[in-house]
Order: structure tokens, then C-alpha cells, then sequence
């Protein structure tokens, strides 16, 4: 790796709702695709710190991190990506920033990996 090269990180959140759904955002930029909560790391930050500033960014809400569920590829962007699995803090009211038009949860099934989808 050269030291002009870019590589990224970055920290998602994997938030279920009470039947197994997972919290998805539509993005309002770029491509408008649906995603996790979550984004890319500051210089300074931790991976964890990264997916708290997120989420109080793009939830208006805390999460509550119980742990790491994995670590993948995410070619389009160069990036490597850390994914949590979460919860919202109880009573949480979800508050979307500019960069979020809506959310919805998304059973499992309906997560495919096709080309033209991103989910983070």
C-alpha cells in the first residue's frame, strides 16, 4: 500500500425492533440508497466512538453497543467495515438528520446483496 492510497474504516449499527427487523436508513444523498446507521471514522476515533457520533447524528438517539458482530469488505468504498449489533435506548424517539429522508425496519429476508443495493 502506497502512501498516498486511500483506505477507510468505518461503523455501522445493526438495531432490530421487537420482531427481528432491521432499522434501515434511505439516504438523501449520492445514489439515495437504503442503509445502517452508521459511517465513516474520524482521524481520532475509535471504531466505537465513530458508531456512537453516527447514530446521535443520524438517530438523534444514544445506542447502546452490546458487541461486534463482524468485519467486512465493502469494495465500492475501499473500506472496511465494523458492524455492531445495537438497541435503542428504552423510550427512544428516532429524529433523522439532513442526510436521511426516512426510515423503515426491513425483515432479514428482504436484505439480499444484490449490485444495486448498499445497506451500508
Amino acid at each position: 500500500m502506497a502512501f498516498d492510497d486511500k483506505f477507510r474504516l468505518s461503523s455501522h449499527a445493526v438495531i432490530l425492533n421487537s420482531v427481528g427487523e432491521v432499522l434501515l436508513l434511505k439516504a438523501d444523498y449520492g445514489s439515495k440508497s437504503w442503509g445502517l446507521p452508521g459511517g465513516a471514522l474520524e482521524p481520532v476515533e475509535t471504531i466505537h466512538e465513530a458508531l456512537v457520533r453516527e447514530c446521535r447524528e443520524e438517530l438523534g438517539s444514544d445506542v447502546l453497543i452490546n458487541y461486534l458482530s463482524g468485519v467486512y469488505f465493502h469494495s465500492a468504498y475501499n473500506s472496511q467495515a465494523f458492524i455492531f449489533r445495537c438497541e435503542l435506548p428504552s423510550p427512544s424517539i428516532i429524529i433523522l438528520s439532513h442526510e436521511h429522508s426516512e426510515f423503515r425496519y426491513a425483515s432479514i429476508s428482504e436484505l439480499s446483496a444484490s449490485p444495486t443495493t448498499a445497506y451500508f
